[in-house]
């Protein structure tokens, strides 16, 4: 993505100086100011090279899954909520992130229908701001994982970039890049087709907290697989998917 031209001395130029000015701060209001920079904080670093000595069987993670308002960010689609569920190598935590979005868009009827989320709806919800700081606030250092991750981290980034000039820095595992790793003659790619395949219940669909909860459990039960194919650590993992 192209980054827009920066003035000097300005709003991004602070940021990208590790700081915000004070004359900065009160212009936009301290809090968005405080909101963007510690958004900004939470995308830095994520990267440690010792994670990949990690075993899977102690990965801390967050399985996340987003509502969006259609497929084509670039053509002005946006997310909708937010789901994420931490997990401790194959426990659940217990402990998880909802949140709807509001969205510059208008939500169309396709997606009122796919995901119960209404415009009016959309529109009483948390700025994509709050709602993405509450997100990275949540999911903080953890590995993340998703299903079909490339539609969800390219409207993560996208958002991120949007509202803080930053981009996503966390490493991103994709379950259905696993499942099909794990069991490449069986030619399915949804998340209801590897649900079944691993008899997962299916619940409530297109709801992004319970997308992420259905995640975690297959996330989970592919722990073990990996590990009777001798896929212990998450550097074993990213040897293991790059294998042809």
């Amino acid at each position: 993505m192209k980054e827009p031209m920066k003035g000097n001395g300005g709003f991004w130029d602070a940021l990208k100086g590790g700081g915000i000015s004070p004359r900065i701060a009160s212009m936009l209001g301290a809090p968005s100011a405080q909101q963007i920079a510690f958004v900004r904080s939470l995308t830095k670093g994520q990267r440690r090279p010792e994670t990949l000595h990690v075993p899977l069987s102690q990965l801390k993670t967050a399985v996340f899954d987003l509502e969006t308002t259609g497929f084509h960010y670039h053509y002005g689609d946006e997310i909708l909520s937010f789901g994420a569920v931490k997990m401790n190598g194959e426990e659940m935590t217990g402990e998880v992130y909802y949140s709807l979005c509001k969205p510059a868009c208008s939500v169309p009827e396709r997606i009122v229908e796919l995901t119960g989320i209404t415009q009016e709806m959309a529109q009483n919800a948390p700025a994509l701001l709050q709602a993405l700081r509450e997100f990275m606030a949540f999911v903080d250092d953890r590995v993340l994982i998703a299903h079909g991750s490339a539609h969800d981290k390219a409207f993560l980034d996208v958002a991120l970039w949007k509202t803080t000039k930053a981009h996503l820095g966390h490493r991103v595992l994709d379950t259905m890049m696993i499942a099909q790793k794990l069991a490449p003659d069986r030619k399915v790619s949804s998340l209801d087709d590897w649900l079944r395949v691993y008899e997962i219940p299916i619940l409530q669909r297109h709801h992004a907290l319970e997308d992420a909860k259905m995640t975690s459990s297959l996330w989970q039960a592919m722990i073990g697989q990996l590990r009777e194919r001798g896929v212990i650590t998450l550097g074993d993992l990213y040897h293991f998917l790059s294998k042809t």
